[in-house]
């Protein structure tokens, strides 16, 4: 068994980035919007701001308390959207409950939406023509690429079908000719099916869901889960301890799929930046 290092791996994507922006003295903007005093979120959030100091990336924050109306945001990524120095506009996910997610989504222009949420980057990630990629799903596919393991011809199986991991992971892995089956509450003999994988992504969010007797011999296992288990330690989706046994290669929680989420954020920043300077 490998264990697969997503804080190395996202390293190394970091000090690609930041030796792009300097070589090429390029001034990128990445405006974050929080919205009240989610604990998880503003964790999130510090985080981004410390990967964007690692890349040379300017961060503009913008906290905003509980009670903003959804007139006040959307006036606010207006403003974002037509301000040259922000390159990436992010809107930290989940809003309070009075808010509409998908209209704020909606607003934040194509060419800055640095989550690849909005249904235009979406729609491209449907026919293989996208400049942004979500960065869980995109971050997922850099731990695979640095295994040295091919993904064409591969048996794919992921576990979870959300609009932010699940559906768009099964379109990466289709576009690099993988045969995908997509898996989730409703399948039946569901440890049968994921053990035909040679790669098993789970995105489930809920710890210790796969088994030993989910995995086949040999698997890459890849573990999108961020869970508490009941000791409120920091655990995956996947049973750890009995499943990398019968793994060549699996991810970590934590140290795994989170590092690289913000990577990938990075990436798609300095991406934005390219295609609005040809525009």
């Amino acid at each position: 068994m490998n264990l697969i290092d997503g804080k190395a791996v996202s390293a190394s994507v970091k000090e690609q980035i930041r030796a792009e922006i300097e070589r090429d003295k390029l001034d990128i903007g990445l405006a974050v919007i929080i919205v009240g005093n989610n604990q998880a979120s503003r964790v999130y959030v510090n985080n981004k701001k410390k990967a964007c100091e690692v890349c040379g990336i300017k961060s503009y924050e913008y906290a905003l308390p509980e009670d903003t109306t959804q007139d006040e945001l959307m006036e606010l990524i207006d403003t974002l959207n037509k301000d040259d120095k922000v390159n990436g506009i992010l809107c930290q996910l989940p809003l309070p409950k009075h808010l509409d997610e998908e209209k704020v989504i909606e607003a934040i222009s194509p060419l800055k939406d640095v989550d690849a949420f909005n249904a235009v980057n979406v729609g491209k990630i449907m026919i293989g023509n996208y400049s942004f990629l979500p960065c869980t799903p995109a971050g997922v596919m850099e731990l695979i690429h640095s295994t040295g393991v091919s993904v064409e011809g591969k048996e794919c199986v992921v576990i979870g079908r959300s609009n932010i991991v699940g559906k768009p992971m099964a379109m990466l892995l289709l576009h690099e000719n993988a045969t995908v089956t997509v898996c989730h509450s409703r399948t039946k003999n569901l440890a049968e099916v994921c053990r035909r994988a040679d790669i098993l992504v789970s995105a489930v969010g809920r710890a210790d869901f796969v088994t030993a007797d989910m995995v086949k011999d040999g698997a890459v296992v890849i573990d999108v889960g961020m869970n508490r288990n009941a000791d409120n330690k920091l655990c995956g989706d996947v049973k750890f301890d009995e499943v990398a046994p019968k793994c060549s290669y699996i991810t970590p929680v934590p140290g795994g799929v989170g590092p690289m989420t913000i990577a990938m954020l990075m990436k798609n920043t300095l991406m934005a930046k390219r295609i609005q300077l040809k525009v």
